[in-house]
């Protein structure tokens, strides 16, 4: 049996080697019968991470690498591995030690039971200490409308750090879409899950590269690959819209007839129209985001490009 660990990297530097001790010493531990194979991904990191790469790969057969062409960003990161994996069970994992290796010892254990229904053990954190309470106000807030919004569900404080079996790989890689949200991808396909909580790890080393800017947009990504219901509202508020100025119009016919016509109304006039136009941009913008990932599906660009690998 082999075992395939992908760990994405970029401006990790610092990281890496120490990755690579705490997960060798988890390997080591997993069981006599299983090989393993670890696949960096070198998501077109500006420092030194692929040579600190490079220098493991000369010291451990086991270790592969591919290395992007340029920024491709996490999610291009992920589905390189898994194309490039060849375990019969693959794991997903950061390198910065907030996905704690020694889980892979309980989470491998569970999926080789022969009574165990499960194709995934995946994590999830029960709390997000050491983060900024803005943030996680809103990672707690995008977690609970998505789950609102759209039909696939998406735990709480889940992680990219997860065990799966060979069959739900490929169920994933058959997912040939540009646009990428894996957590929503993972939960899409299906499969049963078996769920290990853990409390946040703070990074070994190094800084994050996710900005709140960048987790913004992440999120929106999410919204719009598993949800339609921002089209359904755009919908929704026009037929509303038309309803009222009917009703206006109606309004302002009997008014005039009854009373007379008189010039005021100026400012209530104009904030009518700043509301109506406001509205109007909301639901264009909200039409835009769905034609431009439409857009980018259909120039059918890849994923990723490889600059080079071992």
């Amino acid at each position: 049996m082999l075992l395939s660990v992908i760990v994405p990297c970029y401006n990790e530097e610092e990281s890496v080697p120490i990755f690579y001790k705490e997960i060798l010493k988890t390997l080591n531990k997993i069981g006599e019968n299983l090989e393993f194979e670890l696949i960096f991904i070198d998501d077109g990191s500006s420092d030194k991470t692929l040579e600190v790469i490079k220098e493991l790969c000369c010291s451990e057969e086991r270790i592969r690498f591919v290395s992007f062409s340029r920024n491709f960003g996490k999610e291009a990161a992920i589905f390189a591995g898994l194309e490039k994996s060849k375990g019969d069970f693959v794991a997903v994992m950061d390198v910065d030690l907030q996905d704690p290796p020694e889980l892979l010892i309980s989470m491998y254990e569970e999926l080789i039971k022969e009574e165990t229904p499960y194709d995934c053990v995946a994590t999830r954190r029960v709390n997000r200490k050491g983060e900024s309470k803005i943030r996680s106000f809103f990672a707690r807030k995008f977690y609970s409308l998505i789950n609102k919004i759209s039909k696939t569900e998406i735990v709480d404080g889940a992680r990219d750090y997860r065990l799966m079996t060979r069959k739900m790989v490929n169920s994933i890689l058959s997912l040939k879409e540009y646009s990428r949200f894996s957590k929503g991808i993972f939960s899409w396909v299906g499969f049963k899950t078996k769920w290990i909580e853990y409390e946040n790890v703070e990074r070994v080393a190094g800084k994050t590269s996710w900005s709140f800017w960048g987790l913004f947009f992440y999120a929106l990504e999410g919204i719009i690959g598993f949800s339609t219901l921002p089209l359904a509202i755009a919908s929704i508020l026009g037929f509303v819209l038309c309803a009222v100025s009917f009703i206006l119009v109606l309004f302002i016919i009997i008014k005039t007839l009854i009373f007379g016509d008189r010039a005021v109304g100026y400012p209530s006039l104009m904030c009518a129209i700043i509301f109506i136009g406001g509205i109007q941009l909301l639901c264009i913008g909200i039409l835009g985001q769905y034609l431009s990932k439409t857009y980018l599906e259909v120039k059918k660009r890849p994923i990723y490009v490889v600059k080079e690998e071992n």
